[in-house]
């Protein structure tokens, strides 16, 4: 289990290397959702999500030069890549096939080798587990790995640190990470509640939580590709059984619309995966009276894909 101890930590690796993004707030968002909301806008992290914290903080932890293999869908994928050429290390990334395309592009660009596979028939952790062995290369899993989790945490941390006290801090799921590190710094902060948001279509945390162990939803189909986990992690489930209060869900469609609402009201460009928090409080899923957290996990998409969405 990690610890408030660890995420601090991981303010100090990345403090200087990370961008602090800013605090945003709206009032149009407060009438609609009824409460004081203020956002983390991760889109504006390097790499364009969180993602690039707990990849940095990892691979810091390895010797300078120490190459790397990761499997993604494109957020971990880009934040590996950037973080492994920061220490002078090589990075080669699983992707699945269907991939957006803007993210594929994007990881190639900051220099990593990219592996394409069939994400709904191949095993991507069995698949980097033997790239690892085969070419002697570390595995900087996306959520699974206290590394990893305590350097998203430092998005939470930095919120409440700028924000001032919440009551309620909101986090997208996907494998559990970000929502990990996120509730054990807002726990140890004073945060009232930690709320959960999946898509529909992968409520694989919802539905494990309520079953009291791990339950697998198959690899889901939702426009909200970074949040497509068929379950939550070894290591990320057992945080949040303890610290996590509640788990929303949205549709494909309540997450466009709450895209549409971010870059018409907040001048934001957010990937769906980011927009599930804001979804969420439009479509009144949480009761959260009182000053609102959430953090906006990325905005990885591409132009083409973007307008398509909420047009």
């Amino acid at each position: 289990m990690i610890g408030e101890a660890a995420v601090r930590a991981a303010a100090r690796v990345l403090d200087g290397i990370a961008h602090r993004t800013p605090v945003l707030a709206s009032r149009t968002l407060d009438a609609l959702a009824g409460a004081s909301v203020v956002l983390k806008p991760e889109c504006l992290q390097r790499g364009g999500a969180f993602k690039f914290r707990g990849a940095y903080n990892k691979i810091a932890s390895l010797p300078p030069g120490s190459d790397v293999v990761a499997y993604s869908s494109g957020n971990h994928a880009q934040a590996v890549a950037i973080a492994a050429a920061l220490r002078g290390a090589r990075a080669t990334i699983l992707m699945p096939e269907d991939a957006p395309v803007a993210k594929l592009a994007a990881t190639r660009g900051y220099g990593a080798e990219v592996i394409l596979y069939d994400r709904y028939t191949e095993d991507r952790d069995a698949l980097g587990r033997a790239l690892a062995d085969s070419r002697g290369l570390t595995l900087v899993r996306p959520y699974d790995d206290e590394l990893v989790m305590a350097g998203q945490g430092t998005a939470a941390l930095e919120l409440i640190e700028d924000a001032g006290p919440l009551d309620t801090l909101v986090v997208p799921v996907g494998g559990g990470g970000l929502i990990a590190g996120s509730a054990t710094i807002a726990k140890a902060l004073g945060v009232a509640r930690v709320v959960g948001v999946e898509p529909e279509a992968g409520d694989d945390t919802r539905r494990s939580l309520l079953a009291g162990e791990r339950v697998s939803v198959g690899v889901p189909r939702t426009i909200a590709d970074g949040l497509q986990a068929a379950e939550p992690g070894e290591l990320t489930f057992p945080v949040n059984v303890r610290l996590v209060d509640e788990i929303v869900t949205v549709s494909d469609d309540e997450i466009a619309a709450a895209m549409r609402f971010a870059f018409e009201r907040l001048k934001l460009v957010i990937e769906p995966s980011g927009a599930v928090g804001i979804a969420a409080l439009l479509t009144g899923r949480i009761d959260a009276p009182g000053r609102v957290g959430v953090i906006v996990s990325g905005g990885n998409v591409g132009a083409d894909r973007f307008a398509e969405l909420v047009g």
